[in-house]
């Protein structure tokens, strides 16, 4: 008991503005406090097998297990309170947080001190106290358990995907629509915010940054609360994003204490940082399509590459695609697909869409199936005929993939973007005699697979920007292939030099962020 009266002094005495030091040690409660969960569990195991069971169990084994249960709890009450100095968590939730720990920690103290042998006996009514004592410390610890998965995931962590039945006994509201990604088929007519700017919070911010968890006072779940910003101020400058933190902790170094997504989470990548920026330059504003906007020769590919995929050109505000001939294959009628096939697909996550009902042609997408794999992979021939959109950026296929999407003939788009593929995939593409876009932005590929394209003689359009493609390989392809158009993407080099002019300015603010 002595040793969480002076825990408790302890907090109170920590100064207002934390030093390293403490939020250093704080950092380590997340490990501390599974230490008091696997003791307490296993001691109220033992005494459920000991009173059902009859079986002997030593004292002297439970009021170990007890002992260092309550030093544990302790010690996580200690380290749990130096964590939330640094700030960050819904007020009420931690407070109810803290005192169900101490209120662990107290009654494991409690628990342990009337089973004890030499204390217990001192104790009146000391074997009465022992299951109470032992049955709340256990009560409190599954409740403070949720409180922290709430503070760390958001208040609906662990109901968020409970069934109907599930959340009708619990006495919770229907489960809300989760975020739903809206596939792009003309980049042209995008809501900015609402296609683009939105699914990359959502996926790189909102976790930490929403209604049931907004760190350093930050939501960006909804745009009037990204308009409202952070307990500091403003989260961005319109017109001015080297002005903006959003943008500012993205450019950190990633090792940085500001730097955001925090080190070990899903990290931005360049061209989302592009979106963005582009985005806030253009004023932030929250209802109006790309071709509303300017889009500069930097952000085309950008753009481009997030959907479409006849030639484009930059011509007054947004991206003119201009009348494109219309594609052979467009206009080829094919066998209708088998309904159970397309219902397999489905269950992988993929969006299988009609392009054209007249022709029965299918356009499949991975938009919303980021975990889509190889293995996954083995369904596309099955549709071989029927698919002629193929949109796979951003998943877990690799050139093992590349086999089965050779087999799709009729295929006339595909994007790979931000896959493991490498040159050796794409030589599995030779025979796809009708495809006329490639994405292969932010892939492995090198100046050995455009040897490859050279012979896709339909191929008009593809992407390589961030690949490990040279400026000779992109001009030996032109070359051979005058009419393709190869965008090569945006300057690495303009991009490093925008850090380097909005990091400084970062580095010299105390402003407290996330």
């Amino acid at each position: 008991m002595a040793l969480v009266l002076n825990a408790l002094i302890l907090l109170q005495a920590a100064p207002a503005q934390p030093s390293d030091w403490l939020l250093f040690f704080g950092h380590f409660h997340p490990l501390i406090v599974h230490l008091p969960i696997g003791f307490l569990l296993i001691a109220g195991l033992l005494e459920i097998d000991r009173l059902t069971r009859r079986n002997s169990v030593s004292p002297h084994t439970i009021t170990l297990i007890l002992f260092w249960s309550a030093v544990s709890a302790t010690l996580a009450c200690v380290f749990g309170y130096l964590l939330s100095l640094g700030g960050g968590y819904e007020t009420e939730t931690l407070a109810e947080h803290q005192w169900q720990g101490i209120g662990v920690a107290v009654f494991a103290w409690i628990a342990w001190a009337v089973k004890s042998e030499n204390l217990g006996r001192r104790i009146p009514f000391a074997q009465l106290m022992y299951l109470p004592a032992l049955g709340i410390s256990l009560m409190l610890l599954l409740i403070a358990g949720h409180h922290g998965a709430n503070l760390t995931h958001g208040e609906d962590y662990l109901m968020q995907y409970a069934p109907a039945p599930l959340r009708t006994l619990a006495g919770l509201p229907p489960r809300q629509p989760t975020f739903k990604f809206e596939p792009i088929t003309d980049v042209n007519q995008a809501m900015v915010y609402q296609q683009i700017v939105n699914p990359i919070l959502q996926t790189r911010c909102v976790q930490c940054h929403n209604a049931g968890k907004s760190k350093a006072g930050l939501r960006l779940d909804t745009p009037e609360m990204i308009r409202k910003g952070y307990e500091d101020g403003p989260v961005f400058v319109a017109g001015k994003s080297s002005k903006s933190e959003l943008i500012k902790v993205c450019l950190l170094p990633e090792d940085d204490d500001h730097h955001m997504p925090p080190k070990g989470k899903n990290q931005l990548t360049d061209s989302q940082i592009a979106l963005l920026t582009w985005w806030i330059d253009q004023g932030a504003t929250f209802d109006k399509k790309v071709s509303d906007l300017k889009v500069n020769e930097a952000i085309r590919p950008v753009l481009a590459s997030l959907g479409g995929g006849q030639p484009i050109q930059t011509g007054g505000a947004g991206i003119a695609t201009g009348p494109a001939p219309e594609s052979p294959v467009l206009t080829m009628k094919v066998p209708a697909a088998d309904p159970k096939t397309v219902d397999e697909l489905k269950r992988t996550g993929l969006l299988v869409l009609p392009l054209s009902r007249e022709q029965n042609q299918l356009e499949v997408s991975a938009v919303n199936a980021r975990t889509f794999n190889d293995t996954q992979a083995a369904l596309l021939p099955k549709l071989s005929q029927q698919v002629v959109w193929l949109k796979l950026g951003e998943t877990d296929v690799t050139d093992a993939a590349m086999a089965y999407i050779a087999k799709l003939k009729n295929l006339q788009k595909l994007h790979l973007e931000q896959t493991r593929v490498t040159d050796s995939g794409i030589r599995q593409l030779k025979g796809l005699d009708n495809l006329e876009y490639l994405n292969l932005y932010g892939t492995g590929v090198t100046d050995a697979a455009l040897v490859e394209l050279a012979g896709l003689k339909r191929l008009k359009t593809v992407y390589l920007w961030q690949t490990k493609v040279t400026e000779q390989g992109i001009a030996s392809l032109k070359k051979s292939r005058p009419q393709l158009d190869v965008v090569g993407g945006i300057s690495e080099q303009a991009l490093a030099e925008f850090a380097k002019t909005a990091a400084p300015e970062t580095k010299g603010d105390e402003s407290k962020r996330n």
